[in-house]
């Protein structure tokens, strides 16, 4: 029984791995493309709370969770700058790991910006 048990949880965690996507592209504030409808690009910020991942034209948002960790990652980015002030202007390329959401936003294990 305990072997059966063991084997149920290894696969179950294991395929809960092979769930997730990773995804490359720019993370844009979320409000300010919302309040322009997509027509102007809206670059994240260290100050943005809502997050969307641009990948190719199609973009994603991020859940609730990952956005407090968006706004870590911008924040420690900012502070890693030598003029923080130059990391306001520029578009934020990033590398986010996860899965898709039932509600289309993405659930991000990881998140890496350049």
């Amino acid at each position: 029984m305990r072997k059966l048990l063991t084997t149920c949880v290894l696969f179950g965690t294991l395929s809960g791995l092979g769930l997730a996507a990773t995804w490359n592209g720019t993370l844009l504030d979320a409000t300010c493309s919302n309040r322009h409808h997509g027509a102007k690009a809206c670059d994240a910020r260290p100050s943005t709370t809502a997050f969307l991942l641009d990948v190719n034209g199609k973009r994603y948002a991020l859940d609730t969770k990952s956005n407090d960790e968006a706004r870590s990652v911008m924040k420690a980015r900012a502070d890693k700058a030598t003029n923080p002030e130059a990391t306001k202007a520029t578009p934020v390329n990033a590398t986010i790991t996860g899965r898709i959401k039932s509600n289309g936003h993405i659930r991000a294990q990881t998140i890496e910006v350049q």
